[in-house]
């Protein structure tokens, strides 16, 4: 545990997904023809905390939608890529754009796109319900699902621990299970 508390003393950003990780994969058509996903309401508690903190947050994503453009906006997040297939230029964008370096940066992902940046980034974590091949390269694997508190849970461990972290941030839970990279 402590050598990946370690890695999070350097994060000044959060990189998310959103499919598999904002949200738990499942969308639904509304009666206009659009589709929706479902957020949840701690995540979203606690990306505001990491801004409120001084951090700052990105959104790289393969999908392209009217409700992602919306959550990004209701939460202030900083960054938004959007129909990312191959999410590498969209980082290294975000790199030059922020002024932040991958040393600097953790992100979340849950499915093969994403490992390029999860292997490039200082902290990396996933949902327990990711592609196999992603919770075997990431730093940390959530106890929460997707789009149910997963991104929350390390939120919390980035307020904590992470570069402008704050001692009065309750210590999440303590069981944090490290996955050794490959």
């Amino acid at each position: 545990m402590g050598l990946v508390l370690k890695k999070l003393h350097q994060i000044k950003m959060l990189v998310l997904d959103v499919d598999g990780i904002m949200t738990d994969c499942r969308l639904w058509m509304d009666s206009n023809g659009e589709w929706k996903r479902f957020y949840s309401v701690r995540d979203g508690v606690g990306i505001k905390a990491l801004i409120e903190a001084g951090y700052k947050l990105a959104v790289i994503t393969g999908s392209d939608a009217n409700d992602i453009r919306s959550r990004v906006k209701n939460l202030g997040i900083h960054y938004l890529f959007e129909g990312a297939k191959d999410k590498v230029p969209s980082f290294v964008k975000l790199q030059k754009e922020s002024g932040i370096l991958a040393s600097e940066m953790a992100y979340m992902g849950d499915d093969v796109f994403d490992l390029p940046v999860l292997q490039a980034v200082q902290f990396s974590a996933t949902v327990p319900n990711a592609m196999e091949d992603v919770m075997n390269a990431v730093d940390y694997v959530t106890r929460r699902s997707a789009g149910d508190g997963a991104v929350r849970e390390v939120c919390d461990y980035i307020l904590q621990y992470g570069f402008y972290r704050q001692a009065s941030v309750p210590a999440p839970d303590s069981r944090m299970k490290e996955i050794s990279r490959s």
